[in-house]
């Protein structure tokens, strides 16, 4: 007898050999974010467990635990539900609800209420934490402090001007990085601020408050100041791409933008009063 051979699409005893589909992720016509799902997933910096980036009604982002919580064992204050992908405060009437993850880490003092089964998730979350600091895969983020004076130092987190508003950033300036993604699927390695695009400058600007924030008293900010450039240039700042991905915007964001609405009374502690790097007058002798 001639023996039958086993072919390629099965295995040796016989049974079939599937292969995983790769199925690109796409966004909806109708979605009210440009963010692809993968995006709203991270870790948070100060205590390394996973969280859950979304858009609130004001497109400001928050930061949702993972998980749902019963919402008998959560403060009405700190429930949150999911509408079309976006988030909005107090719950929804079901049994479940989404809490901030300020709540939750153990990084942060909460300032609202908790209740004993808010307070066993957080010693969860702080167990985890200590272990993935022990196995050396986490490393907590520095407490951000005023630099001394003197020090040439940009600030972590620099306040930067554009569009006509103020926007705190995630990290440094040169630290921003493109949230496209590229052909490979990943995160666009390149940043924001390019050697050969238009460039701002750091200048210092009266603290006064924007729209519905409450004002405090004279002083001056140390602002990265964009909004002498282009309105094109300001755009690709605001959604955070480098200027490869600014010309084709038809790519996806694979992550969460890092900015943040500035307000001088709750993000006090950015505020710089003195200039980085201040830039030496240097005169050639005739």
């Amino acid at each position: 007898m001639r023996p039958h051979p086993t072919p390629a699409a099965r295995h040796r005893h016989g049974s079939p050999r599937t292969a995983p589909l790769c199925r690109p992720l796409r966004m909806a016509a109708t979605s009210p974010s440009r963010l692809l799902r993968t995006g709203h997933s991270g870790r948070c910096r100060w205590c390394g467990n996973r969280i859950n980036w979304h858009q609130r009604a004001d497109q400001r982002p928050i930061e949702l635990h993972p998980t749902e919580l019963t919402a008998a064992d959560v403060p009405a204050s700190c429930r949150w539900h999911l509408s079309s992908g976006i988030a909005h405060p107090h719950g929804d009437g079901s049994a479940w609800c989404r809490v901030p993850h300020s709540v939750l880490c153990p990084r942060h003092t909460p300032t609202a209420p908790t209740s004993p089964h808010i307070e066993a998730v957080r010693r969860q979350l702080a167990v985890h934490t200590r272990r993935l600091i022990d196995n050396g895969v986490f490393t907590p983020a520095p407490a951000v402090c005023e630099p001394a004076p003197g020090a040439t130092g940009r600030p972590a987190r620099p306040v930067v001007q554009l569009l006509l508003g103020r926007y705190l950033a995630e990290t440094a300036i040169e630290d921003i990085q493109c949230v496209a993604q590229t052909r490979q699927r990943r995160r666009c390695p390149q940043p924001v601020l390019a050697p050969h695009a238009p460039q701002g400058r750091w200048t210092l600007l009266p603290t006064y408050p924007q729209s519905d924030q409450l004002a405090l008293p004279a002083g001056w900010l140390a602002v990265y100041d964009l909004n002498r450039l282009p309105c094109t240039e300001q755009l690709r700042w605001r959604t955070q791409r480098c200027p490869s991905h600014a010309a084709t915007w038809s790519a996806a964001g694979l992550a969460q933008d890092g900015w943040q609405v500035f307000d001088p009374l709750l993000h006090a502690e950015h505020i710089h009063t003195r200039l980085p790097h201040p830039a030496p007058c240097h005169r050639r002798k005739a």
